[in-house]
This record gives C-alpha cells, sequence and structure tokens, in this order.
C-alpha cells in the first residue's frame, strides 16, 4: 500500500518530470521500481490527484484540483458508474455458474472453471478500483476545509459501500463454504487502509 498524501508530498506545485518524482519518492528508504512508480502515478491521475501534460520525455504533472464542487462531483460520480458497469456486468457472467472447477482442501491453490478467469480477473480488478475511490474519498474528505464538498463526498461514500455490500452478497449467494471463503479472501484482499492505494 502507498499512502496518497505521500506522493503528493513528492511532488512539487509546479512541473514535476518523471525524473524528479522518482528521485524524491522513496519506498522505505529505497527507489521505487520505475515501472512500479509510472502505474502509481497513471492510478494517482485516473483519480484525480494529478494530472499529465504533455507526451513521452517532455511529459510532466502537476497536483491537480478540481475547480468547482460541481466538476469535482461530478467526476467521482463518472468514476463510480465506470466501476459499477464493471463489475455489474462481471456478476451477470457468474450467476448461477461455478467459478471455480476445483479447490485444493487446504485452499492454497484452485483451478477455474472453464471461460471464467478473464471474468473474475475483471471484476477483481474493477472492485480494486472501486475500493480505491472509496480511499481517495476519505482522503478528501479528511484534507478539505469545503464542508459542502464534504457532505457530498460523503454520500458519495455512502453509495459505494451499499453497491459493494450488494456485490458481496451476489457473488457468494448459493456458493459452497470452499468457494466462498476463497471469493472473501481475494475480496477483501483489495480493500486498501483508508487514504492509501493498493499498488
Amino acid at each position: 500500500m502507498i499512502s496518497i498524501n505521500y506522493i503528493l508530498e513528492c511532488i512539487n506545485d509546479e512541473k514535476n518530470y518523471f525524473g524528479d518524482i522518482w528521485a524524491n519518492c522513496l519506498n522505505n528508504k529505497k527507489r521505487f521500481n520505475r515501472s512500479k512508480l509510472k502505474e502509481i502515478l497513471k492510478k494517482m491521475e485516473e483519480l484525480g490527484h494529478i494530472k499529465k501534460h504533455g507526451y513521452k520525455n517532455d511529459a510532466y504533472y502537476v497536483k491537480h484540483y478540481h475547480y468547482s464542487l460541481e466538476e469535482h462531483v461530478g467526476f467521482i460520480n463518472n468514476l463510480i458508474f465506470t466501476y459499477e458497469s464493471g463489475i455489474t456486468t462481471s456478476l451477470k457472467n457468474f450467476e448461477n455458474k461455478k467459478i471455480f472447477s476445483d479447490i485444493s482442501k487446504d485452499l492454497t491453490a484452485r483451478k477455474f472453471n472453464k471461460n471464467t478467469k478473464t471474468n473474475y480477473e475483471s471484476l477483481l480488478t474493477n472492485m480494486t478500483n472501486m475500493f480505491e475511490l472509496a480511499s481517495s474519498i476519505l482522503w478528501t474528505i479528511e484534507n478539505t476545509d469545503d464542508d459542502e464538498l464534504k457532505k457530498e463526498l460523503k454520500n458519495c461514500f455512502k453509495q459505494i459501500n451499499e453497491f459493494m455490500d450488494e456485490t458481496n452478497q451476489r457473488l457468494l449467494e448459493g456458493r459452497k463454504t470452499n468457494e466462498r471463503i476463497l471469493l472473501q479472501k481475494d475480496f477483501s484482499s483489495k480493500i486498501p487502509k483508508a487514504g492509501h492505494l493498493k499498488i
């Protein structure tokens, strides 16, 4: 897990080229792997914390703040809708179907049922995105002085919680114990601490 706040602290208020960010950001006193840092920056951009300008070697990042309440909440709602759609599509493909054709007795290995692996990976990706969005919302609520924005984001967070609870119920309904345990394990492993990303 990586702290949203820490990444933002590593980024100056002006132009930030990738090499400068890589030099400033440390992971347990060591340099981030470059591809891992690019993945973190991409996620930070998707969540609206930073914005990338330019291309390739001329590309740089700046801290990005939404300029109005409507713009900020609209941005969050678009992300929620995108992730909900991805999760809902994957769930439809699992209804009344086994996800795993074989599960080891000690639950350390499993074999996917035919044609379910791709849908399952898509489900987990969208779930990770949704949980990271919820984590990002909690960070913003904690770090903004805008009471109206806090109110709107709390509603967004509530919407995410309700949807994910419903997703959990739909995913586990009617499944055998071993399959339920594996699903819950994968489900819970995607949840980051508040204000963090799970990269």
